[in-house]
C-alpha cells in the first residue's frame, strides 16, 4: 500500500464488497455476523447492508430467534438482480450455463460434437448466449454482468489420441477468445482453463467451501487440476500451475494401453476418460460419450471395472506426489462420468489411499465434487462475479495503480 494511497470512496468499495463476500460464504447472516467477520464495526457494516438492500445486492430472508435482545434479521444475495454466462469449450462438447447472482443455474445449454472446430464451436456458444440474454431481457431490472470462458489449453493437441484433424491446434492458436463469441452488449469477458475453472466452482459454491487449501482433480477428456491456497485459487506466473496431465505415475496395467520404453506413463494417458472409451473399445463396446454408459450397456461393467482400478491406483500415486510438495487439506475429486460410476472411483480411490503407508506427509480429505460435468461452466460463470464484486486489496488503490473496476457496485445499481 505505501506510496500508493487510498480514500474514503475506495475504502467503502472495498468493505462492500467484502461485506458481499461474507454473505456468500455464510449463506445468510446478521449484521453483526457480518461485523464480525469483516472486523467492521456495528455502524459501518448497518450502513453497507442497507446501502446493498435498497441497491438490490441482498435481501431480508427472515429473522433469527432464541438469541439474547431482539430477533436478528438475516439476509441473502439477491439473485434476481445480476447474471452471469459460463461457457466451456471443451474437446467434445460445449457447455454454457446463466448463472444468477446466489450461484444458482438458470439455464444451461449443451452442443456436442465429434471435434471442437472453432467455426462449430462459435456457433454453439453464440446460440446458448442469444437465448440467455433473452431469458435476462424478460426480467425485471436484470442485467448479465459478464461472460466467462473455460477452455483446455492445449485445445487442438493431442490429435493422435483423440483422432483430430491434424491443423486443429494451429487453427485454435490463431483464435483470440476474448472476442471469439458475439457477447451481450459490452459486458467484460473473463478467460480460464477449464481444470481452474472446476476448482473456482468448488471453492465458490462446492464442496472446497470448507476447505482454505485443497486440489481439485477433473476426470474429463484429457485429467487436470486445479489449486486453492489460503482459500484462492492459484495459477501461477504461466497460468498452468497443477497441470496433473504430465505428472508421472507408473505404467498403465490395462492391455489396451499401448506398452512405451518408458519407466513411467503421464497421469493423461491413466486417469482420462478417452482412455476408458478406447479400452471399451477394445473390448468391442463401442460409445463415444460416458452418458452411454447409463445404463450399462451388456458386457460393459467388467472393462469399466479393469479402467476403474487402473485409475485409481495412479491417481493415489498422483495424491502421494502432490501432497509430498504441498501441504493441503483435501482432495477434490470430480468427473463427467455417471454420477454412480463417478463415487465408485471415488470410494476405489478413498480406499487404495488408505491402504497405502505413505510416510512422511499428511493425509488429505478426499470428497467428491459436487458439479460433475458442469463445474467448468459454473466456475467460469463465477469469474464475472468474483472480478467485479470479491473483495481485492487494489480497490483500494489510486492514480495509476487504479482497478478499472471502481465503482462496479454502484454503476450496476444504476447509482454511477
Amino acid at each position: 500500500m505505501s506510496g500508493k494511497g487510498s480514500n474514503s470512496v475506495k475504502v467503502r468499495h472495498y468493505n462492500e464488497r467484502f461485506v458481499l463476500d461474507a454473505i456468500r460464504r455464510l449463506k445468510e447472516a446478521s449484521k453483526s455476523d457480518l461485523a464480525r467477520a469483516a472486523h467492521l464495526t456495528p455502524a459501518a457494516v448497518a450502513d453497507i447492508v442497507d446501502g446493498l438492500e435498497q441497491a438490490g445486492f441482498i435481501k431480508q430472508v427472515g429473522k433469527r430467534f432464541g438469541q439474547r435482545g431482539s430477533p436478528s434479521i438475516l439476509y441473502r444475495l439477491a439473485p434476481e438482480r445480476i447474471y452471469s454466462v459460463g461457457i466451456k469449450i471443451g474437446r467434445r462438447a460445449l457447455e454454457a450455463v446463466l448463472v444468477d447472482f446466489a450461484g444458482e443455474v438458470r439455464a444451461r445449454a449443451s452442443h456436442e460434437y465429434r471435434h471442437p472446430d472453432p467455426d462449430l464451436v462459435r456457433r454453439a456458444g453464440n446460440t446458448s448466449l442469444a437465448n440467455f440474454e433473452v431469458l435476462v431481457d424478460g426480467l425485471d431490472d436484470a442485467s448479465i454482468v459478464g461472460v466467462g470462458i473455460a477452455s483446455p489449453y492445449f485445445l487442438g493437441g493431442w490429435s493422435e489420441e483423440l483422432g483430430f484433424p491434424d491443423d486443429l491446434g494451429d487453427r485454435w492458436e490463431a483464435i483470440d477468445l476474448m472476442t471469439f463469441f458475439a457477447t451481450p452488449g459490452k459486458v467484460p469477458v473473463f478467460i480460464e482453463n477449464d481444470a481452474t475453472s472446476a476448482a473456482l466452482a468448488e471453492l465458490v459454491q462446492g464442496a472446497g467451501a470448507r476447505f482454505h487449501d485443497f486440489m481439485h482433480i477433473s476426470i474429463d477428456t484429457f485429467v487436470g487440476g486445479g489449486l486453492v491456497q489460503s482459500g484462492k485459487v492459484h495459477t501461477g506466473p504461466h497460468g498452468n500451475s497443477a497441470a496433473l496431465g504430465p505428472l508421472p505415475v507408473s505404467p498403465s496395467s490395462l492391455d489396451s494401453v499401448a506398452a512405451k520404453p518408458a519407466r513411467y506413463q503421464s497421469l493423461l494417458h491413466r486417469a482420462s476418460i478417452y482412455v476408458l472409451v478406447n479400452h471399451l473399445k477394445s473390448r468391442g463396446i463401442e460409445i463415444s460419450r460416458v452418458r452411454e454408459l447409463d445404463p450399462m450397456p451388456p458386457g460393459a461393467r467388467e472393462p469399466l471395472f479393469e479402467w476403474i482400478e487402473d485409475c485409481a491406483n495412479a491417481l493415489v500415486e498422483a495424491i502421494i506426489a502432490i501432497t509430498s510438495v504441498i501441504d493441503i487439506e483435501a482432495i477434490v475429486l470430480d468427473s463427467i462420468l455417471p454420477r454412480s460410476i463417478h463415487l465408485e472411483l471415488l470410494a476405489k480411490v478413498q480406499n487404495h489411499f488408505n491402504r497405502v503407508s505413505a510416510i512422511g506427509i499428511v493425509a488429505p480429505e478426499i470428497v467428491s465434487g459436487q458439479f460433475g460435468p458442469e463445474a467448468s461452466p459454473i466456475g467460469a460463470a463465477m469469474l464475472p462475479f468474483s472480478a467485479l464484486l470479491a473483495p481485492d486489496s487494489s480497490v483500494l488503490m489510486i492514480g495509476k495503480h487504479r482497478t478499472k473496476l471502481l465503482g462496479s457496485l454502484s454503476a450496476l445499481a444504476g447509482q454511477g
